[in-house]
């Protein structure tokens, strides 16, 4: 049977974390007795990682992991090299503020023989325009700096085969902030089976997001310039 790791970061999500690990354990469960459920905290400031805890008391497959604070992308690949080195067969990633829908995970587990990683399309949002915007502009920006063309770059929901991660992950840069949109990138450069499969997005389902638009402008920058240099190295390899 498929060994299936569920990787969630999580921040500050004190309001947000029981009710999502709630809804997110079924899926570990039904995927097989080996399968775990690793929730990162990312140095929280507020109850997070406590929450955590205690829920892991009543849920054998959860593991609370909790680290320094370095930014979602750095906490992402922390729990994908976790799982890569315990033996995961298939990951997969979402976030904690409630989003997402468990129930459209089934679709992507489904199909994850044929791919080498299933994203999510978010077809019906409603987190807000200006983060529909965002999507736009930085999937204009991955066609300018890389060459291709990406769906859906940076959504929170991707299954992924362990085996072809494992032969990807090196490239990215430690810490790399947008470690997700950088995966997006490399399978499409090459070649890699790759399949985007429509979701919905619902709006955060308590607490305060982390990254303002004023953040987002920061962040994009500095992609913009971390890009060239990364798409310059991957044409070396």
């Amino acid at each position: 049977m498929d060994t299936l790791y569920l990787i969630m970061p999580a921040y500050n999500e004190e309001v947000n974390i029981e009710k999502v690990i709630d809804d997110w354990y079924p899926v570990v469960e039904k995927t097989g007795e080996n399968s775990r459920f690793v929730v990162v905290d990312d140095g929280s400031k507020d109850s997070t990682y406590e929450i955590m805890k205690r829920a892991a008391g009543e849920r054998p497959q959860l593991i609370p992991l909790t680290k320094a604070n370095k930014g979602h992308g750095a906490t992402v690949l922390y729990g994908y090299y976790y799982a890569l080195e315990q033996g995961a067969d298939y990951i997969f990633q979402t976030d904690s503020d409630g989003q997402t829908n468990p129930e459209e995970f089934w679709e992507f587990w489904k199909q994850r023989e044929q791919y080498d990683m299933l994203i999510g399309h978010r077809c019906h949002r409603e987190d807000g325009a200006s983060r529909v915007f965002v999507t736009k502009v930085l999937k204009f920006v991955i066609r300018l700096c890389f060459g291709v063309s990406v769906t859906d770059a940076n959504t929170p929901f991707r299954l992924m085969k362990a085996e072809t991660l494992r032969e990807q992950i090196g490239q990215i840069p430690e810490d790399f902030n947008l470690s997700n949109v950088l995966l997006s990138v490399i399978y499409a450069k090459k070649g890699l089976k790759v399949r985007y499969l429509p979701i919905s997005f619902r709006q955060r389902q308590g607490g305060v997001n982390s990254i303002n638009l004023r953040r987002i402008a920061g962040i994009g920058w500095q992609a913009v310039k971390d890009f060239r240099s990364i798409n310059r190295a991957l044409k070396k390899g």
